[in-house]
């Protein structure tokens, strides 16, 4: 038996594993351990992953079409491993989402994983809304115009919760937005309460709760009536109740707590180096660190 209550394991904040690393995840769990890189000291730590270790594995991802293929979840539950999903949905256009499949693509695939898995295991992320403007023009663009729409197939989908968030003004997502000729443009504080106010009214006719992640300023000054909670992406709490199972309560010190952020412990597998994004978001805060080639071999095997 294990003298500590078994961990969650998220897959993942650094890269999509569900889209392109599965068969490395499959077979890691079949050897019984997963290796996380600290992306700051570059320490490699191996990590007991049986089903017995862990509680649930929550995953991350913009892209479930190779996840659904491969049959990967249905493995996992056989081997006895407890599933959760975080799918971001968004309609940004090229550039800014290159490698995302087309909208009614993903839209079909948030169906299949609610009937394959049950609705109460996903989380739908409109994540980030982002504000930007073509170099040549001064009309401000977004997404949020196609919400609604989004939000009422989730909903009919059985998804009761959305997350969201503001994207952040990086300077790497700066420089990497103005070599594809756009601007990131901020919104002030009044048109984002706006905009978070009027998609907690729409999802409430839904019968789905709306959380931001780590906008902590933000929700300080919100209308208090605005049914907008901070959010806790990796949620212990509701882990528990749709699994049972002993789990900690600790807070994930490693997250940004000051912004906000409820998250609970969790390890985070894979690597911003040996593990690629391929989905070409210009927006995306990664900022992969340089290592050598045995470094990047020993993670990624």
């Amino acid at each position: 038996m294990n003298a500590l209550p078994p961990i969650v394991i998220s897959a993942s904040r650094r890269t999509d594993i569900p889209s392109f690393y599965m068969p490395w995840l499959m077979m890691r769990l079949e050897q019984g351990f997963v290796g996380t890189v600290n992306p700051y000291n570059r320490r490699l730590k191996k990590v007991l992953a049986t089903p017995e270790a862990v509680h649930s594995i929550v995953f991350w991802s913009k892209n479930y079409g190779p996840f659904l293929k491969g049959g990967y979840g249905e493995k996992l539950q056989a081997k006895g491993y407890r599933l959760f999903f975080h799918f971001t949905v968004n309609s940004y256009p090229n550039p800014l989402e290159s490698g995302v499949p087309e909208l009614a693509q993903r839209l079909w695939q948030a169906k299949a994983l609610c009937r394959r898995f049950g609705p109460e295991t996903v989380t739908w992320r409109f994540d980030p809304i982002l504000f930007y403007r073509r170099d040549a023009e001064k009309k401000i663009r977004h997404h949020v115009e196609d919400f609604n729409a989004i939000a009422g197939q989730m909903a009919a989908n059985g998804i009761r919760r959305c997350i969201t968030s503001f994207a952040d003004p990086y300077q790497k997502v700066e420089r990497r937005m103005a070599k594809a000729g756009l601007t990131l443009v901020e919104p002030g504080g009044d048109q984002q309460r706006r905009i978070l106010t009027r998609m907690a009214e729409r999802l409430k006719t839904l019968n789905v709760k709306l959380a931001v992640c780590c906008e902590k300023a933000l929700l300080d000054q919100m209308d208090r009536q605005a049914e907008v909670s901070p959010a806790a992406c990796i949620d212990h709490a509701l882990l528990q109740m749709l699994f049972g199972g002993d789990i900690s309560f600790k807070r994930d010190t490693g997250q940004r707590q000051k912004a906000g952020c409820r998250c609970h412990e969790a390890v985070d597998i894979g690597d911003y180096t040996a593990h690629p994004c391929y989905h070409h978001c210009l927006y995306c805060y990664a900022n992969p660190v340089q290592v050598d080639d045995t470094t990047k071999r020993r993670i990624a095997s």
